[in-house]
């Protein structure tokens, strides 16, 4: 497991006030009783983790380049955000 999909998991099961082999990539946030306020937090978390910006619109998160329809596609993101920034 890299240590991107650890940190991530990590902060998401905080927020969701579990251990992180609780959490699943397959899960979404809701499944796991994540709240919008929850996400914001764990974005900015992640932010702060990892020195990244997360493209995300806590207003309109539809509209976002962030998708956090699964556990899978934030580690997805944040890999890819952490790569980018390295180039």
């Amino acid at each position: 497991m890299s240590d991107v999909k650890e940190r991530v998991i990590e902060i998401i099961a905080e927020q969701a006030v579990l251990e992180p082999s609780d959490v699943a990539l397959d899960q979404s946030l809701d499944d796991l009783g994540v709240d919008s306020m929850g996400l914001v937090e764990a974005i900015f978390s992640i932010e702060e983790s990892f020195d990244i910006q997360v493209p995300f619109n806590a207003n309109e998160p539809e509209k976002s380049d962030f998708d956090i329809s699964s556990v899978a596609t934030v580690v997805a993101t944040v890999e890819r955000l952490v790569a980018e920034q390295a180039d």
